[in-house]
């Protein structure tokens, strides 16, 4: 029987992070793995649809290079080559991963893996006897009755990484990041999209003004969306929905979330990441393998949340529509108020701070770069810097970071 301090089950995020931080501190770890290294981040996730995602964003830059005089020939899509460029990105952030664990000397063990207890595993008919566990096995996207997967027409966020030709049309169902995401690259590769909310708006987790703000942007690319609806039916590929509309995709996109993988909690045993059944984020697993590897905290209660695309989409903390009136304030600057914006043609959206007791508690963007933006934002807030400190830092001009200097001046 091998023995180990650390035996990790499910190379994700959260899982390999786990082991990399634990045998950083000098443990022996062991680590399980029945697919792919990276977990569904990197092979049916993140990676692979911000791939997609940013051939599509190059793709229609190139069908408006006009105004930045450039003149090209006719500009045509190799949609399989986007596909290749995906694969090898994933491969390569593979091996990358695979060559750290190697390096950290992190015993990995490519077989579904059993906890028969809190201090011992089963792998290939081989128990592992560990000090304690971490279960990081992730989840699987989401099926509800009437939209069961068939895999041809009504589709996962797994199977649509694997077309080998992009529909005419489509039908994504749920406005949420995944929905969000993939909305924008079928747009700017000329398919007909169509999207579906149940909630009142786009984007339902989002501050109202950002959710509005989607919408618009929504009208902008030419994305049509019904929001308070549902698919009442599915028939012979006609899909009537809710509010008596009916329409005829070539495809539909369910992307109504993920569901946490099923395992049975045996106490003693540490839980992270999507199977723990809390924030469905990679960075979260991360966050989460390094608190219970390291000790060093986390704010569960800051963790951001990102929307890639053109604008990207980012928040933190409290929303508008979270707070009691009159017990806060706002501040909002438009992108299109910066140098560096109008530069880049990229002036859509705004930066938006709420405040109270003199510090920042929120914040709301829609801008380019809005991934970045929010990590300053966020540094400020859960260290409690008061807004009259952070007036006194210089940013950098021309940048898009000047709308948050600029946001923090229009507080009373």
């Amino acid at each position: 029987m091998q023995e180990y301090d650390l035996g990790v089950i499910g190379a994700g995020p959260g899982g390999y992070t786990a082991a990399l931080f634990a045998a950083a501190q000098g443990q022996k770890v062991v680590l399980f793995e029945k697919n792919l290294i990276g977990g569904v981040c990197l092979n049916k996730g993140c990676i692979p649809t911000k791939s997609i995602l940013y051939s599509s964003e190059i793709y229609k830059k190139i069908q408006n290079c006009s105004e930045f005089g450039i003149s090209t020939g006719e500009v045509t899509l190799d949609y399989s080559k986007v596909i290749e460029r995906k694969n090898k990105t994933i491969e390569k952030l593979r091996k990358g991963i695979e060559l750290a664990l190697k390096n950290a000397k992190v015993q990995t063990v490519n077989s579904e893996a059993k906890i028969k207890s809190s201090t011992e595993i089963l792998a290939n008919n081989e128990t592992y006897k560990v000090k304690q566990i971490i279960c990081a096995t992730g989840s699987t996207p989401k099926e509800i009755k009437g939209l069961e997967f068939d895999h041809k027409f009504i589709l996962s966020s797994d199977d649509i990484l694997n077309l080998e030709k992009l529909p005419k049309s489509i039908l994504i169902i749920g406005s949420g990041a995944i929905g969000t995401e993939w909305a924008r690259i079928f747009a700017n590769f000329g398919t007909d999209t169509t999207v579906v909310e149940a909630a009142p708006h786009i984007l339902p987790s989002a501050d109202i003004e950002v959710s509005k703000r989607v919408e618009r942007i929504f009208k902008t690319q030419k994305i049509k969306f019904y929001t308070q609806t549902s698919v009442e039916k599915i028939e012979n590929k006609t899909v009537t929905l809710s509010n008596g509309e009916t329409l005829e995709p070539e495809i539909i996109l369910a992307a109504i979330g993920r569901t946490p993988n099923k395992v049975e909690k045996i106490e003693g045993v540490e839980y992270i990441g999507d199977v723990a059944g809390e924030i469905q984020l990679a960075h979260y697993a991360m966050k989460q393998a390094i608190q219970k590897t390291t000790n060093i905290p986390m704010r569960k209660d800051l963790i951001p949340s990102v929307v890639y695309g053109t604008p990207e989409i980012a928040w933190i903390g409290k929303r508008e529509q979270d707070l009691e009136p009159n017990t806060y304030q706002k501040s909002l600057t438009l992108i299109s108020s910066l140098g560096k914006a109008h530069c880049d043609s990229e002036t859509e959206g705004f930066i938006k701070l709420l405040s109270q007791n003199g510090e920042i508690i929120g914040a709301h963007i829609v801008s380019a770069e809005a991934s970045a933006l929010i990590t300053q934002i966020l540094i400020a807030i859960q260290n409690n810097i008061p807004i009259e400190k952070l007036k006194e830092i210089c940013f950098a001009h021309p940048t898009y970071s000047e709308g948050i200097f600029d946001s923090l001046f229009k507080f009373k």
